[in-house]
């Protein structure tokens, strides 16, 4: 597999927000956000190729149980399966951070962090236009969601830039046909700096409490700002 990073840090988004953990971080994407913090493995993939075993051994050298798998998009990762059933048969905690763009397959997970995207991930469609229509295309995948939702625990996270977007994915959870909790469904606020982050959580916040959603802060940007390996 195409390894971006391993890193041992706090999780900073979601449900597990503040508990140590090992990220494995796999490099490449179906996707193309605009938006996206992590160029290095969407946009631009690089990394490092490692097996399956030298990928769990970084991830022993660390005192945490819990794993999170995340990308760019680590479903399309080769071995991904394989990984996944390995750290289950050590013990680990596994959750997978992607896109929801993938069906499960069975894959072993503890918790699933689908972050379906709204269009405001879309990239220009002057500038990148085969991607705009490659990731129009795939970025939302309902049956693929409804799929993860059957599989086992799981968490919605949208990222949420302005209040209209609140609309859309309302409509999106609608075809889902599923008994959807709306504090199983994060908003979190799009950006990449703390003064960014701040002015738009102003706004999400009371969006969350009039309509029951959960409010996602971003810890890893208020603790260590926008740089890898957090």
């Amino acid at each position: 597999m195409l390894i971006a990073e391993i890193f041992h840090s706090l999780q900073g988004e979601g449900t597990l927000a503040g508990v140590p953990s090992v990220f494995v971080r796999t490099s490449g994407c179906n996707l193309r956000c605009v938006w996206c913090d992590t160029s290095y493995a969407s946009w631009t993939p690089e990394g490092t190729v490692r097996s399956v075993a030298a990928i769990v051994a970084e991830v022993l050298r660390h005192p945490t149980r819990h794993v999170v798998l995340t990308g760019g998009e680590p479903m399309i990762a080769p071995d991904i399966h394989a990984l996944a059933a390995e750290l289950r048969q050590l013990g680990r905690h596994i959750t997978i951070e992607t896109a929801a763009t993938i069906a499960p397959a069975g894959i072993a997970c503890d918790l699933a962090s689908l972050s379906p995207k709204l269009l405001n991930s879309a990239p220009a469609a002057g500038e990148h236009a085969a991607w705009r229509r490659r990731h129009e295309a795939t970025r939302w995948q309902p049956d693929v969601v409804r799929a993860w939702l059957d599989q086992g625990p799981w968490q919605l996270k949208f990222v949420v830039a302005q209040p209209d977007d609140v609309d859309e994915l309302e409509a999106m959870l609608a075809k889902l046909g599923r008994d959807v909790p709306r504090h199983q469904v994060l908003l979190m606020p799009e950006g990449v700096d703390a003064a960014g982050l701040r002015q738009r959580s102003a706004w999400l916040a009371e969006i969350c409490r009039e309509r029951g959603y959960r409010f996602a802060s971003r810890l890893q940007i208020e603790l260590y700002g926008h740089r890898r390996g957090t």
